[in-house]
């Protein structure tokens, strides 16, 4: 969702387009398209796999147990440490995709909500509701 990402992945995309068409019309060797290949491949896996893999296993947050409550007066976050709760008026929007919650309470500061933590359909869709209803949907523009 992040402008400098979109615009690196287009650009990276672009580009490999280009070499692949440039390879077609034998206007670049095999060996410099391949090697282009690879490297457009180690940074998908770096930005898709690694970097995010490094950063959730060095951080503690990430090995805690969290437990989240959507209540009528805000949302209560406890882990074995201690709780949080917000009020809903301290989130701006939220975006849904297909497997979190993004829960925004401004452009860079977010929760991410796993959809597979609820127990059930009914607790899902009782929670998308009260985010509808309590925080209001970002409007995605391309």
């Amino acid at each position: 969702m992040r402008p400098e990402i979109k615009i690196l992945l287009i650009l990276i995309n672009v580009f490999t387009i280009a070499s692949a068409v440039l390879f077609a019309l034998k206007k670049i060797q095999p060996v410099s398209f391949l090697i282009f290949s690879f490297l457009w491949f180690m940074l998908m896996l770096v930005i898709w796999r690694l970097l995010p893999s490094s950063i959730y296993k060095r951080s503690l947050t990430f090995k805690d147990h969290f437990a989240m409550h959507f209540e009528g007066e805000g949302i209560m976050l406890e882990t074995a440490k201690g709780s949080k709760g917000w009020e809903w008026n301290k989130f701006s929007y939220f975006i849904e995709s297909p497997y979190f919650f993004h829960l925004y309470f401004d452009a860079r500061s977010f929760f991410l909500v796993p959809k597979d933590a609820f127990k059930d359909i009914t607790d899902l869709q009782a929670v998308r509701e009260m985010l509808r209803e309590r925080i209001g949907k970002k409007k995605l523009t391309s």
